[in-house]
């Protein structure tokens, strides 16, 4: 493949996934230092990237909004035709991704085999087996079986002074001293099974607070609102609630400033690990680290129990979800003396 090449990336739509891919993104400067590098994802996930210096252009494709319909989608194709790309790589297993991109023209696309879109690529990767690799090599393993050569797989994240500054502002409003210890909590998911009983986060804010120089920050977006709210009514003391307070930039420089940040296996958890926070717990429940856990560890405690359920388990509608209720507060604690 010739040095100075336009290469497009072809994301994920998940935001923790996508942070994932900045391995990617970066090994494939590494390989193409000179070349124009661009990468698609969903509007949602554009914080993600923004500011990722490996990255000459990042192009939205909202297929469940913007380009929902036919007509919206043949302008996306236009739009890369118009671009002239040489390569794409594909990280999304999607038929349609790779329709899109025959339909644009360009001439080599790269990516994991499936039956249904195998006749759209040009260089077809046969898959590894399902979860069987960290995502951050199972994104990986396109490139390196392409022929690239594979220097790491850390992932990045980067915030700009503006949103320091924004934190800065934050705690000053809200009376927390430079002498204090803030501890992020981050008691959502996008699934309810990896959530943390409310009870247990209560338990666990007012346990720390009891240290007057403990600052509980409950961080979430908008839609968290109400279960940061049900835990602070839970809470013998009074926590600062910010949810919908932070951006995703922001929230990484929040992490970055903490002493520590506690969290389930959530993207925050993957912001707070890319940007270098002090200490992190991170509570597994249905998920498997070995899988989607952060990485690399250097900051990272990570708790979890065996209740004899199989792992990864992707039970979305579990009704007991005995495998967070099994690591109690007290776990907690301990790991954040360790």
């Amino acid at each position: 493949m010739p040095e100075n090449k336009r290469i497009l990336i072809f994301n994920v739509n998940w935001l923790g996934d996508v942070l994932f891919s900045t391995a990617v993104i970066r090994n494939i400067r590494h390989n193409f230092p000179g070349s124009f590098i661009a990468c698609i994802v969903p509007s949602r996930c554009y914080p993600v990237l923004k500011g990722n210096p490996h990255l000459d252009e990042i192009i939205i494709f909202d297929e469940k909004d913007r380009h929902k319909g036919i007509l919206q989608q043949l302008d996306f194709v236009r739009l890369l035709r118009e671009k002239k790309f040489d390569v794409v790589f594909f990280l999304h297993r999607s038929f349609s991704r790779a329709l899109i991109c025959r339909l644009a023209g360009i001439p080599e696309r790269i990516g994991h085999y499936t039956k249904k879109r195998g006749f759209l690529l040009t260089k077809k990767i046969m898959p590894p087996q399902r979860d069987s690799l960290h995502r951050i090599d199972y994104y990986l393993d396109v490139i390196e079986k392409a022929g690239l050569k594979v220097e790491d797989r850390y992932t990045e994240f980067f915030v700009s002074e503006e949103d320091g500054a924004f934190v800065e502002n934050f705690l000053a409003k809200n009376a927390v001293a430079k002498g204090d210890f803030i501890a992020v909590i981050n008691p959502g998911g996008n699934w309810l099974p990896k959530r943390w009983p409310k009870e247990y986060w209560a338990e666990l804010a007012d346990k720390l607070m009891e240290d007057p120089a403990v600052k509980i920050i409950i961080t979430g977006s908008h839609n968290d609102l109400s279960l940061c709210t049900a835990i602070q009514e839970k809470m013998l003391r009074k926590p600062l609630i910010a949810c919908g307070v932070f951006n995703l930039k922001q929230l990484g420089a929040l992490a970055k400033r903490a002493d520590l940040f506690i969290t389930a296996d959530t993207g925050p958890l993957h912001i707070a690990n890319s940007i270098g926070a002090k200490k992190i717990i991170a509570l597994f429940g249905p998920t498997s680290p070995e899988i989607t856990g952060p990485y690399p560890l250097t900051n990272v405690r990570l708790l979890q129990k065996n209740v004899g359920c199989a792992i990864p388990c992707y039970e979305v509608h579990c009704k007991d979800n005995r495998c967070m209720k099994a690591i109690e507060p007290a776990d907690v604690i301990r790991e954040i003396k360790k």
